[in-house]
């Protein structure tokens, strides 16, 4: 790779139920002289802290409005209990 040369998520169209099609894009450029393993493992750490696997998870099925409440609820109670 070249210096300058930008290495980017794939640019494809996601169906988020409930929602429109968006297409999520992060890049990366590689920096002079870094090996491709640690342009990677930043691309990565882009991916974990922006939230896309997150929310693409989040929206993977569909949950009615109740289905949440009750994830919420149950959620919430294991977080009391473990506290």
């Amino acid at each position: 790779m070249t210096s300058g040369h930008t290495w980017a998520e794939d640019n494809w169209p996601v169906y988020v139920p409930r929602m429109c099609w968006c297409v999520m894009s992060l890049q990366v450029s590689i920096n002079k002289g870094e090996s491709q393993d640690s342009l990677l493992r930043r691309f990565q750490r882009m991916v974990q802290t922006s939230g896309v696997l997150r929310e693409a998870k989040a929206h993977h099925h569909f949950l009615s409005k109740g289905e949440t409440a009750r994830l919420k609820a149950q959620r919430n109670a294991r977080r009391r209990r473990s506290s």
